[in-house]
């Protein structure tokens, strides 16, 4: 998909200083090896040294932050773990070889240790990068689901656990940059902690998708909770818009949200 070349541009127009002395190493002994200089074997090594270096950055970028979990699409979730995967597997295999040298009585047990940690901070960033990656999924499966319920009949005010979805159209046009922060300092207010949000505006998700998130927050609250209770009886008194879901709609999984906003609508080929 051009969406997941992006990404792999992306990461290439900015380069890590680890990718780039992987390269520029690669590059001398190519020319080492013109002259004679080095064995293949020498640049097959370089080679899978560049390679290891770009999926690190890889990882780097969608587990700590250069990206957020919304404007990673489905491609690069999938790119991203199975970038850590390759990475848990390089590095058991890095110990397993120092094991035999251990075995061997050539090297001490103590050798391990260094190996070991980089296992487990491969393992731990194998595990991140799911989290992330079923994140993605989970706000790919909302946003299906909001689709589903977008063109049923419309449903009144939540007056307690009703049916699956319930839909209130307000009264008033709902800005995101404009009226958002008045729903953020409210809830704060009441509950002393952040509003938590799940995709707020245009996501990539949404833009690869191909549907319209303008103007539209997801939150991540059960509406029959005592925090989704309260959010959504304040929409109402505001007369903002909002859809409630509960649970899984014929047959999709995702866990209950609150879609604020007008229903997200297919994009127009113009837009």
């Amino acid at each position: 998909m051009a969406i997941g070349l992006a990404f792999g541009i992306s990461l290439l127009a900015a380069e890590s200083a680890a990718v780039e002395r992987a390269r520029a190493r690669l590059a001398n002994l190519k020319e080492l090896f013109a002259a004679g200089a080095v064995s293949a074997r020498q640049v097959e090594q370089a080679e899978l040294a560049v390679k290891q270096a770009l999926d690190d950055e890889k990882i780097d970028a969608a587990v700590y932050g250069e990206l957020a979990v919304e404007e990673l699409t489905e491609e690069q979730a999938v790119a991203m773990t199975t970038a850590a995967k390759r990475r848990l597997a390089r590095e058991q295999a890095k110990l397993a070889e120092a094991a035999k040298l251990v075995s061997a009585g050539v090297t001490p047990r103590s050798s391990l240790l260094p190996y070991e940690d980089e296992v487990e901070s491969a393992r731990r960033m194998l595990s991140s990068a799911e989290e992330r990656a079923r994140t993605v999924n989970e706000l790919i499966a909302q946003i299906r689901v909001e689709e589903a319920e977008a063109g049923q009949p419309e449903e009144g005010p939540i007056q307690g656990p009703m049916s699956v979805v319930t839909r209130f159209t307000g009264g008033m046009r709902f800005s995101l940059a404009s009226d958002f922060k008045k729903i953020l300092l409210a809830y704060e207010k009441q509950f002393d902690r952040k509003l938590p949000i799940s995709a707020k505006g245009q996501t990539a998700l949404h833009r690869t998708m191909g549907f319209d998130h303008r103007d539209r927050v997801d939150i991540a609250l059960n509406p029959d909770d005592p925090e989704g209770r309260w959010l959504t009886a304040y929409l109402e008194k505001a007369m903002i818009p909002f859809f409630a879901f509960r649970s899984s709609i014929r047959g999709q999984a995702t866990a209950p949200h609150i879609h604020i906003g007008p229903p997200s609508l297919r994009l127009r080929s113009f837009d």
